[in-house]
C-alpha cells in the first residue's frame, strides 16, 4: 500500500473541508498527517484524527492544540522524549521508544470522522502500524481508535469493549490498552485527569516486558 497522498480523494467531506482550510489558512499544512515517533519503538499511540488548530496546522499529531500539552508533557515524564515540546513542529522534540500514528490522518468537521471514513483510511493505518514490528504495547486514545487497533488485529469489537484503563491481549503477544482521548473537553470534565493519564502509562511500562514478537496481524488486506 503505497503512502498517503497530500491529495488523497478518498473522503469527499474531508476533500471539502481540507480545501476551505487550504483558502483560509494556506499557510497551514492542509493535508493528511503522517505518524511521528521513533521507527523502532516499542510502544505506538492510536490517535484519532487531526485537530484544526493542532497537526492539521502544523502536520505533526498533537502539535498545537491543548491535547498535545498533556501528551508530550506525559511522554518527558516517562523519558520517552527528547528536547523540549513547544508546540511548533520545528520545536526539535523526538520521541524515543514511542510512535503516534493516527487511525485517520485527515481532519474531519467538529473531530467526528464518519465510519465510511475511518473504513477509508483503515488501510493506510494497518499499513502503519505493519511498519512497527518492535511495538509491543499500543495505547488507543479514544473509542475510534480502539476499534481501529482491534480491526488491524483482526479481532471482533464485540468480544472486546471499549474502557479507560482496560488491557486487551492481541493475537500475536502484544497488549493494547484504552484510554480517554486526552483532549481538553475529557480533562477540563474531569473525565480524564492527568493521573488517570499516567496510570496508563504505568500500565504500558509494565506489560513492556511480556511482550514480543512481530504484530503480524496488521498487515494490509
Amino acid at each position: 500500500m503505497p503512502a498517503i497522498a497530500r491529495d488523497c480523494p478518498r473522503c469527499p467531506r474531508l476533500v471539502a473541508l481540507r480545501r476551505e482550510c487550504q483558502a483560509e489558512h494556506p499557510d497551514w499544512w492542509n493535508a493528511p498527517v503522517y505518524a511521528f515517533g521513533d521507527p523502532n519503538a516499542w510502544l505506538a499511540f492510536a490517535g484519532l484524527a487531526p485537530g484544526k488548530h493542532g497537526a492539521n496546522r502544523t502536520g505533526r499529531p498533537f502539535t498545537g492544540d491543548y491535547a498535545g500539552d498533556l501528551l508530550f508533557a506525559t511522554l518527558a515524564e516517562f523519558e520517552l522524549s527528547r528536547g523540549r515540546y513547544d508546540a511548533r513542529i520545528d520545536d526539535g522534540l523526538a520521541l524515543d521508544g514511542a510512535i503516534i500514528v493516527n487511525s485517520v490522518k485527515c481532519l474531519p468537521p467538529q473531530n467526528k470522522p464518519t465510519p465510511a471514513e475511518i473504513a477509508n483510511c483503515r488501510p493506510f493505518f494497518e499499513t502503519q502500524l505493519a511498519a512497527l514490528p518492535n511495538v509491543r504495547v499500543i495505547i488507543a486514545l479514544g473509542r475510534i481508535a480502539h476499534d481501529a487497533t482491534l480491526r488491524a488485529a483482526g479481532m471482533r469489537l464485540a468480544a472486546y469493549p471499549f474502557a479507560h484503563g482496560a488491557v486487551h491481549a492481541l493475537p500475536d503477544g502484544r497488549h493494547l490498552i484504552d484510554s480517554y482521548h486526552c483532549s481538553r473537553y475529557n480533562t477540563n470534565t474531569g473525565r480524564l485527569t492527568p493521573e488517570m493519564f499516567v496510570d496508563v502509562f504505568r500500565t504500558a511500562i509494565a506489560l513492556k516486558d511480556q511482550t514480543s514478537g512481530p504484530n503480524s496481524s496488521t498487515s494490509p488486506r
